[in-house]
């Protein structure tokens, strides 16, 4: 019984670490659990995205806003993703190197490889660099996760980059991070 019950939990441990996932980048040297609200006029937490903001609408990104971004913050970070799909998590915006001083991204950011604040945008899923709103199989609801990250450095990553890639860069450099999560269904 013994044998088995080890057997049993190698095999959980090898299961659970599926090498087709990416972790969440590691914190920075003495980064503490620092928080970062984020919030968006559009959507509150859990609540219907807005189909303005979906491929049934002009799939526009959301307006999103964040409050707590610690000192020391070099350069913000974004992903979106949905954890619900059916082939996995599916990535729809990839962002970096927004200035530490922003607070906020406005509806509708351009799909421009490097926006004029020195921000860059990475490849989703889709194959498209900028955003891409949800387009869930009809059915129950999907989960839209919008992450910030605050970090302390700036990333040396060429627009395009691809999420694996940002997470990669992002590691050893998390200060904060906070999400807000809407649901959208067809």
């Amino acid at each position: 019984m013994g044998r088995t019950k080890a057997l049993f939990a190698l095999a959980f441990c090898v299961l659970c670490s599926c090498p087709g996932e990416e972790q969440p980048p590691a914190p920075a040297p003495g980064a503490g659990a620092k928080a970062i609200t984020v919030t968006s006029t559009a959507f509150r937490e859990g609540e219907a995205i807005p189909k303005q903001y979906t491929a049934d609408g002009k799939d526009l990104s959301p307006p999103l806003a964040w409050t707590g971004v610690p000192e020391g913050t070099r350069s913000l970070g974004l992903i979106s993703e949905d954890p619900d799909a059916p082939r996995g998590t599916w990535v729809h915006w990839v962002l970096w190197d927004l200035p530490p001083e922003t607070r906020e991204l406005s509806e509708g950011v351009p799909a421009q490889e490097t926006l004029p604040s020195g921000a860059r945008q990475g490849k989703n899923d889709f194959g498209k660099v900028a955003y891409n709103g949800p387009a869930p199989p009809p059915g129950s609801a999907h989960r839209y996760y919008f992450k910030l990250y605050a970090l302390d450095a700036t990333l040396d990553l060429p627009p395009g980059a691809t999420k694996k890639q940002l997470l990669e860069a992002m590691g050893g450099h998390v200060l904060a991070q906070g999400q807000l999560m809407g649901r959208y269904q067809r």
